[in-house]
């Protein structure tokens, strides 16, 4: 028998979260995946803990010039987004998994993953009705539509596997750009 869960934590993902985080994103990951000058300087805000060079080069972006939640652990970035509650923060990020090296980011991985989201962000963006399926999916628990749906859009044999987290999804890439594989994560943030 399938354990209910309170209609709060089943409605913590929307299509209209989705979409917000979606359309905000995707103009990031479309300078990162053209623009190997401003990417470079990603990874290297990334890998020293450079929060004024994330807010400048986020703000050089203008769906993200107001972005006041972000930040990095040395691996990776994560870019929160606010909504009233319960959902409070949904956050999109690009990390390598922790505990597997500590100030890293590969500047050409990053570009080649961005790359590859690219269809899946816009997907999200502008069609409602799969921004709805996507997170209807999630709420289920539903991994295999989830699956399914991603790797539609997502069609790089980097992408390993599709998983679903924190009312979120976790996508995993191994590319041939870095001996460590990295996370595409869209999740809420547990308060």
């Amino acid at each position: 028998m399938a354990k209910v869960q309170p209609k709060q934590t089943q409605r913590l993902v929307t299509a209209r979260v989705l979409r917000t985080v979606a359309t905000a994103m995707l103009p990031f990951y479309r300078k990162i995946a053209g623009n190997r000058s401003f990417a470079r300087q990603w990874s290297t805000a990334v890998v020293t803990a450079d929060l004024d060079l994330m807010g400048r080069l986020l703000s050089s972006i203008p769906a993200l010039a107001g972005a006041e939640n972000y930040g990095t652990n040395g691996i990776g970035y994560f870019i929160s987004f606010p909504f009233p509650l319960p959902v409070a923060f949904y956050t999109n990020g690009t990390t390598i998994p922790p505990g597997t090296v500590r100030f890293t980011f590969n500047t050409d991985a990053h570009r080649y993953i961005a790359r590859s989201l690219i269809p899946l962000y816009r997907e999200l963006a502008v069609n409602r009705r799969f921004a709805e399926s996507m997170a209807a999916a999630i709420r289920r628990k539903d991994t295999r539509a989830v699956r399914s749906m991603v790797r539609r859009l997502v069609k790089t044999p980097s992408l390993k596997s599709v998983t679903i987290e924190e009312s979120g999804i976790a996508l995993l890439f191994k590319t041939r750009f870095s001996k460590y594989p990295y996370r595409n994560l869209l999740f809420q943030e547990m308060m």
